[in-house]
């Protein structure tokens, strides 16, 4: 079970996937979305709209 490295809250795929495609995609620590938004300035909304673009482009990150 993976866990956001700030917050230790428990992460759902797509959380590991927007991580991996914003930071690094070999990264083996991960964030939540509240913690992603943080540290990109943006909102929580922004953050799952970019996961939705991600997987209607076919990323298979987020598949």
């Amino acid at each position: 079970m993976d866990v956001c490295k700030i917050c230790s809250a428990e992460l759902t795929r797509d959380e590991i996937g927007l991580t991996k495609k914003l930071i690094n995609r070999g990264a083996t620590e991960f964030l939540c979305i509240p913690c992603l938004a943080k540290k990109f300035d943006m909102t929580e909304a922004e953050c799952r709209t970019l996961i939705a673009h991600f997987r209607e482009a076919g990323c298979h990150l987020f598949v």
